[in-house]
């Protein structure tokens, strides 16, 4: 099992995250996601903002997808 931070996955806070695979962690990223936008949470709101910026290109989106893989890949253990 690895972590990482809200943070660490493009989000605005530091709540950890452990998971098996990258796919679990990143479904834990998005439900925590979902959650501060339904509390109009401002910093996560704006990093939400960003990402949709980051979606308009699928280059730029596949490259940032690999980097967070990759990230979790070199987590260490927990």
């Amino acid at each position: 099992m690895k972590k990482m931070t809200c943070k660490e996955l493009g989000g605005a806070c530091d709540l950890e995250f452990k998971a098996n695979t990258f796919e679990e962690i990143a479904e834990l990223s998005k439900q925590h996601g979902m959650e501060m936008f339904q509390k109009k949470d401002q910093a996560h709101m704006e990093a939400m903002q960003q990402m949709q910026v980051l979606m308009q290109s699928p280059k730029d989106m596949q490259a940032w997808f690999a980097d967070k893989k990759k990230a979790f890949e070199n987590a260490t253990e927990v």
